[in-house]
């Protein structure tokens, strides 16, 4: 074991403050920075004249969402794609699907697939690290794509009016905390039963009974989701939709046309341990029993690029994964490569690259949002428009701009149509998954 032994003494002190009384503009920079904060401080004030609110491909759209204090954001950008085709489709552009009926079903699912993971990890140490990754995170609002898709094929759609939100579904984390220490706890239980011997009809009559509680938890915090619903709606020229009575799933069926399983998952992640060209998915990740393997297919950051493009000007909008949480300013909707010139302000060097920045934490797809628009010169982006799910109040009633320096920073995956890949790029989706483990900066 090496031990540790460099401390900082009162020599090295002595050191740092000298250096740091060296430059007089130092008093002044730490004024300002104590003064205003670090972000206001290093704010470059040019940023926002990159992001003009023009663009000359761009997917018509409505109304944006409002996933409030939630993590829904995966959802509702999957929501957001179907909801853009209904509503050029059947001219009414401020559509809105249900997002708390999807949720509802969700953390149901959630909860018999953090069930089975446990089974499956019984004789597994509670030490050891996948057993670990279970009970750190037995249920959540995160999700991907995939997610979504499969939630929408077996449980259908409803309009927002169907299942409105409750304030549960607006701010899930008393639900999260309840729900975690109920799946914490019954997760104790079904180790112990399976390393009791117990036989398979039993610990599956015990999981059931659980599910039961999950299920009253989940209707009491989300409603009691519909069998049916009364379909009534007013295109924007007045003509009015109707029927006595639908299923979700019949809803889908009859009033969408997209093909959910036209669709697959994109990434860019140049690091050591990935290869472009290969097909990967995450050991435990997923929200279904029964429900399609995640997978993402990892290429070059110009491929995803013309890809997103070729989809947006064929008028079909682009779900993808990012990390918001870097150089963003949420209430003017900017996202800008070089928004916060946070070195340039202290005079340090913290640039990493893609690779690293994944590899050693600095990264991770933190959020989902809706691509609606790019700006092309000579072939090449220099703008994106985002259709984001906090509400109107921030950006552009809710859209934001995005240049494409933030894009080559903070961008990770697209869900593209499966047209837009190249013969042997569809070759490569045909692949054996190679199994990330489910601490992976991807999952």
């Amino acid at each position: 074991m090496i031990k540790l032994t460099k401390e900082i003494n009162k020599k090295i002190l002595a050191d740092f403050q000298e250096n740091l009384h060296q430059d007089a503009s130092n008093n002044v920079l730490k004024n300002a920075v104590a003064q205003v904060g670090i972000f206001q401080a290093a704010q470059n004030i040019n940023a926002k004249s990159k992001l003009n609110p023009t663009f000359n491909v761009e997917v018509p759209t409505g109304k944006v969402s409002n996933q409030k204090r939630s993590g829904r954001c995966w959802l509702f950008s999957s929501l957001t794609n179907l909801r853009t085709e209904f509503a050029m489709k059947y001219n009414m552009k401020d559509f809105e699907l249900s997002q708390n009926y999807i949720s509802f079903w969700d953390r149901l699912e959630k909860a018999n697939y953090f069930y089975q993971g446990i089974i499956k990890t019984a004789a597994l140490p509670i030490t050891d690290r996948k057993v670990n990754a279970l009970f750190s995170h037995p249920t959540g609002d995160g999700g991907f794509w995939q997610y979504a898709t499969d939630l929408i094929k077996k449980y259908g759609v409803v309009p927002s009016y169907a299942m409105p939100e409750t304030a549960v579904s607006n701010d899930t984390s008393a639900f999260n905390s309840t729900i975690g220490i109920m799946l914490r706890k019954n997760g104790i239980e079904l180790r112990e039963l399976v390393n009791a011997g117990k036989s398979e009809t039993e610990i599956d009559q015990r999981i059931e009974e659980m599910l039961t509680e999950v299920y009253k938890v989940c209707v009491y915090s989300f409603g009691q989701p519909p069998v049916k619903f009364e379909l009534s709606l007013r295109d924007d020229a007045g003509k009015l939709i109707e029927e006595p009575s639908i299923t979700p799933k019949e809803f889908f069926k009859q009033y969408f046309t997209m093909n959910l399983d036209d669709y697959v998952d994109i990434i860019n992640a140049p690091q050591a341990a990935k290869e472009y060209g290969k097909l990967y998915t995450i050991d435990t990740e997923g929200n279904m029993v029964g429900g399609s393997l995640t997978t993402f297919l990892n290429l070059p950051m110009d491929r995803l690029k013309e890809m997103m493009i070729a989809q947006l000007k064929g008028n079909d909008t682009v779900w993808f994964g990012n990390d918001v949480g870097k150089q963003s300013q949420r209430t003017k909707g900017m996202l800008s490569g070089d928004l916060y010139q946070t070195d340039q302000l202290f005079g340090i060097d913290t640039k990493m690259s893609r690779g690293e920045a994944l590899d050693y934490k600095e990264a991770t797809i933190s959020h989902a949002m809706t691509m609606t628009g790019v700006n092309v010169i000579n072939d090449q982006p220099n703008r994106w428009k985002v259709e984001n799910s906090w509400g109107e109040a921030n950006g552009n009633k809710g859209y934001f701009m995005m240049d494409d320096e933030w894009f080559n920073d903070h961008v990770y995956d697209a869900v593209i149509n499966k047209k837009y890949l190249t013969a042997d790029e569809l070759k490569m989706l045909n692949q054996e998954p190679i199994v990330l483990p489910a601490w992976d900066s991807i999952g």
